[in-house]
């Protein structure tokens, strides 16, 4: 019996969303990679924005922000609340 491997079906295809590999390849990213490129910019990015970027349930992106990020050597998620607004999360380099 051989084992076969299965792709979500919300597996990132778009050209912009893809990483070259040693031989010249493009492959998808990562969903880390992913989440990370949408915490990295300058408003960074809510749930509900990470939520359809990689397909997650609301819990699951609380349990990668609170369980990877926050454990990432070198980098501080910083969490803000407007008053009209939803909770937007952003990483920064550390300090050391």
């Amino acid at each position: 019996m051989t084992k076969t491997t299965r792709r979500s079906a919300k597996s990132v295809t778009t050209p912009e969303a893809k990483t070259a590999t040693p031989r010249g390849r493009q492959r998808p990213q990562t969903k880390t990679q992913i989440a990370l490129s949408l915490l990295e910019r300058s408003k960074g990015a809510t749930i509900a924005e990470m939520q359809n970027a990689m397909g997650w349930q609301s819990h699951s992106v609380r349990g990668f922000l609170a369980g990877t990020v926050k454990k990432m050597p070198g980098v501080s998620l910083v969490s803000e609340k407007t008053n009209n607004g939803p909770r937007r999360y952003r990483v920064e380099a550390a300090e050391a």
